[in-house]
Parts: structure tokens; sequence; C-alpha cells
């Protein structure tokens, strides 16, 4: 089992560097996020339209088709986060990292799985808890 994050997902949807190695994980894995990602991605492609504009407006709405067929599809299956919040938490506290990403952690650290991320300080407070970490920059 693979606990996927917001950046690993948004890499995905938006095609960015390193993307096909990312897919690969998606078609052959168990994977698994938290609800939040949803709201993560959005905000990636949000950004990618409104503020950086690399992508049109049509773009960005096919973008968001693909994040949710990921999920209708139950390509990546959804948690919801809620029942990790205190256990991310403290891990926020302790490895100063955003009660976000510490989320992702927490998820993995409990599944007992792998963590797969394009977030090199989370993959580093991830391995530093003993999860197998799959970094993709």
């Amino acid at each position: 089992m693979i606990v996927i994050d917001a950046s690993s997902v948004a890499k995905y949807v938006l095609r960015e560097e390193n993307w096909e190695l990312i897919e690969k994980r998606l078609l052959h894995d168990d994977v698994i996020t938290l609800n939040l990602m949803l709201e993560e991605v959005l905000n990636a492609i949000w950004k990618h339209y409104s503020l950086l504009k690399t992508i049109t407006l049509e773009t960005a709405y096919a973008k968001k088709s693909i994040l949710y067929r990921l999920v209708r599809e139950e390509i990546i299956r959804i948690e919801h986060e809620n029942k990790y919040l205190d256990h991310a938490f403290e891990l926020a506290l302790k490895d100063r990292v955003t009660v976000y990403d510490a989320l992702y952690i927490a998820q993995a650290i409990e599944k007992q799985a792998k963590l797969l991320t394009s977030d090199e300080k989370q993959a580093k407070v991830a391995e530093k808890h003993g999860i197998e970490t799959i970094y993709t920059p």
C-alpha cells in the first residue's frame, strides 16, 4: 500500500516533470490518500491558471476532471483525515512540518504504508519515522 500526498497527485495531474514515475505507481499499486488532497490539488490547478498563467481555463477544468476520475474510479482511494489529526498535530509540532504534510505521514505510519511524495522536507521527516518513502522530485 502507498499513501500518496497532494504534491505527487498535483505533479501527475498537471503533467509536471517526472509525472510518469507517479503514473506507474497509480497503475500498479494500492494507492490511498486523504480527502484533503482534493482541495490541495484543486488549489494547485487554480494557481497554474490564475497566478502562473501556465494553463488555460479549459485546461484547468480538464485537469479537475482527471483528478475526479482518479477518485471516482478508485485509482486513488480516499480516507477522511479526522482520524489522523491528533497524531499529525504531534508530528507537526515535533518535526516542524505543516499539519497538512504531517497528516499524510500519520496516515502512512498508521497504515504501515509507503509514502509517495514530491515534497523533499516531508520525505525526510517520513524517513525519520521509519516510513519507506518514494520521493519524486
